[in-house]
């Protein structure tokens, strides 16, 4: 996951290929929930991992469930609806999946078996409504208190040993502002069906008010429920009746399917941009149990080409532009976000109807994504509960804001296929459901390589080069190009079998043969890790006789040229602006005195326990200087338009802030 303040994504064109999604967070929620009430150990395959879950984790351990980590599977062990901890205090992040669902479930075991528990989230979750779920509960008996805001988050939840509920009447609740109300009650009032105050044999049944939004979740819940042993009756979408003498007992394993929300992001990646190949997507398709599966047909109906079986959709583009649409979403209140933004490459103005639970999400989704997509150049018309998207008739490049909601970002980044950079606000938001959504966006989307914005750190040996470059790289959430570890890696292959350093046609082989990854500043040979042997004088000695052969320039060439690749690329060396990357935006020049480099390559091998002399260091440095700037091929030299560096005075620090001010002059985003 980028944890960094904002990623630029460059242009982005064609896409293609295959991603299996991470495990729905509806239903990994439900399912934890489940299993940390329940009798019995719960093996959960495919759980999502992410902010969310990881929350939710934290308060079963809290409370006293099992939770064992075997290989990629989780065992729960729950607590059998009895209480082993009667006093808490649970931060639930911005999870409505937990939040909701544990305040109803707590509060009903604390009112019949005694206790105390706070429930507490981000900010944004204390302006999350809460109270019609609270007042559901409040019927029943249960003692909660608001500890700020009536209405929202957080909460007392309080109760006294061997209580009872009022269920002998329906619960009623609101259906019309969050179907994670009526969800929280059904999840929770098995755990009553043996503390009432009714004879023992009672249903306990729950009466809707108002017409119940996104009934698909429910329907994941009453799947669910059944998995664990509850049978809900339900009358229509108003009344849902839970028998008496409801147990929750674990059915052995679950596994959890992909997210269909996410699957959204790349069903729309398809329909607009997979044009020579299909968009693949595993772990989803027909058999789902998942509501929002039905973005498939909203996505057809703007044109995309989609064949879907069980467990897997493939996506092309189809009709192009897409078709815009009217639709009532309903059904399918968080994928429909991804409507909005396949709606800028419609044919005219698209309107999504009855949305208006996404004013009650992470963020006012309404109110936000109209702020969005105003910004690349739509029109767009927001209401109470309606949004409708106009395409832009000229595209702006734009900064956009994510409001700290997951959704927004992921959606967001499929404007990019517009011909122009667009910059995405604190994307390490996206780890509330899908940590490597970027990642896996930039496996399939594809960008023109000359459209990748490439920064190059030229200069002189022990320049801090590599440092400035690897830490730049880290700050953007760029690739990281170590050209001086290329040679030098060449030069430790080629010494360890035994080639001179004077045979570029010998060396050139040993280059093509070569297999190498990068983690970071370290780089990997054949599995094992050199970065530690580069730095061998030999070796860099070597690595600056072979850089002026002309084989092995060019067998080194093509592959350096193969890291600028999306979202971009940072790459240090000696010729980086002037031959390998000659069209960077920008080139920058580091350089710093003799003195200055031999002091910090002195440090460095006395760090390491390695005994130097100063002054052969910098009769060194500057005999390799002298060497590079007047060699034959590529000599050492600042590229034309690059900017000069010199670091000598500087920490890595103020060079990188110094590089990073450059570099936000150049981009199109403005303040």
């Amino acid at each position: 996951m980028f944890a960094i303040p904002f990623l630029d994504l460059p242009p982005l064109a064609k896409a293609s290929g295959s991603i299996r999604l991470p495990g729905s967070k509806s239903i990994s929620n439900r399912v934890l929930l489940l299993a940390g009430l329940a009798e019995g150990s719960t093996l959960v395959h495919d759980l999502l991992d992410s902010d969310d879950t990881r929350v939710m984790i934290d308060a079963l351990r809290t409370l006293g469930c099992g939770i064992e980590q075997e290989g990629a599977t989780l065992r729960v062990t729950g607590i059998g609806g009895q209480l082993p901890v009667h006093q808490a205090a649970l931060f639930l992040g911005n999870a409505g999946t937990a939040m909701r669902p544990l305040a109803a479930a707590l509060a009903v075991l604390a009112a019949t078996q005694g206790g105390q528990f706070e429930l507490s989230g981000v900010a944004r979750m204390h302006e999350r409504p809460i109270g019609d779920l609270v007042d559901a509960l409040r019927q029943l008996g249960c003692d909660i208190r608001y500890l700020g805001t009536d209405g929202y988050p957080p909460l007392l939840l309080a109760g006294t040993a061997k209580g009872t509920l009022r269920t002998a009447t329906a619960v009623r609740v609101r259906g019309d502002v969050s179907s994670q109300f009526l969800t929280a009650l059904l999840l929770a009032l098995p755990l009553a069906s043996g503390a009432t105050d009714s004879t023992p044999g009672r249903d306990i049944v729950i009466e809707v008010d108002g017409e119940l939004i996104s009934k698909p979740y429910v329907e994941i819940t009453l799947n669910l429920l059944a998995r664990f042993g509850i049978q809900v009756q339900r009358d229509g979408w108003q009344r849902f009746t839970l028998p008496a003498g409801s147990r929750y007992r674990s059915p052995g394993a679950v596994h959890v399917e992909g997210d269909a929300s996410s699957a959204s992001y790349f069903v729309a990646l398809g329909a607009i941009a997979a044009v020579d190949a299909p968009v693949c997507i595993d772990g989803v398709g027909s058999a789902s149990i998942q509501g929002d599966v039905r973005f498939v047909e909203a996505a057809q109906a703007m044109g995309a080409d989609v064949r879907m079986d069980a467990n897997r959709i493939e996506v092309r583009r189809g009709a192009w532009p897409l078709r815009a649409i009217t639709l009532d979403c309903n059904h399918i209140p968080d994928a429909a976000m991804t409507l909005a933004v396949m709606a800028l490459y419609a044919d005219g103005p698209t309107r999504l109807t009855n949305i208006a639970s996404w004013r009650v999400k992470e963020t006012d989704r309404i109110a936000a994504m109209a702020n969005e997509l105003r910004k690349v150049g739509a029109e767009v018309v927001e209401g109470d509960d309606f949004l409708e998207v106009r395409p832009p008739v000229l595209w702006r490049p734009a900064a956009i804001h994510t409001y700290d909601d997951h959704r927004m970002a992921m959606c967001l980044s499929l404007a990019a296929f517009n011909g122009l950079p667009m910059r995405i606000l604190d994307p390490k938001c996206v780890g509330k459901t899908f940590p490597d959504y970027f990642e896996a966006l930039f496996e399939l989307a594809h960008a023109p390589r000359e459209q990748v914005p490439v920064i190059t750190i030229d200069g002189p040996t022990a320049s801090g080069k590599g440092t400035l470059a690897s830490t730049l790289a880290a700050s953007l959430g760029y690739h990281f190009l170590d050209s001086g570890s290329l040679y030098r890696v060449a030069a430790l292959a080629s010494l360890r079998q035994g080639v001179a350093d004077s045979d570029g046609p010998g060396i050139a082989a040993v280059i093509a043969r070569l297999k190498l990854r990068f983690d970071g500043p370290r780089l990997f040979l054949d599995g094992e890790e050199v970065s530690d042997e580069l730095r061998r004088e030999d070796v860099g000695s070597r690595a600056s006789k072979i850089s002026a052969l002309g084989d092995v320039r060019s067998a080194l060439y093509a592959l350096q040229v193969s890291f600028r690749r999306a979202p971009g690329l940072v790459a240090d060396g000696r010729d980086m602006g002037t031959v390998i990357f000659p069209d960077a935006l920008l080139k920058v020049f580091l350089t710093a005195s003799a003195a200055t480099r031999a002091e910090r390559r002195h440090k460095q091998l006395i760090s390491k326990g390695l005994s130097s002399n100063i002054d052969d260091l910098r009769a060194d440095l500057e005999a390799r200087d002298a060497r590079d700037r007047t060699r034959a091929i590529a000599p050492l030299q600042p590229a034309e338009d690059a900017l000069l560096l010199d670091n000598s005075a500087q920490t890595v620090d103020e060079s990188v802030a110094q590089v990073l001010d450059w570099w936000e002059r150049r981009r199109p985003f403005g303040a």
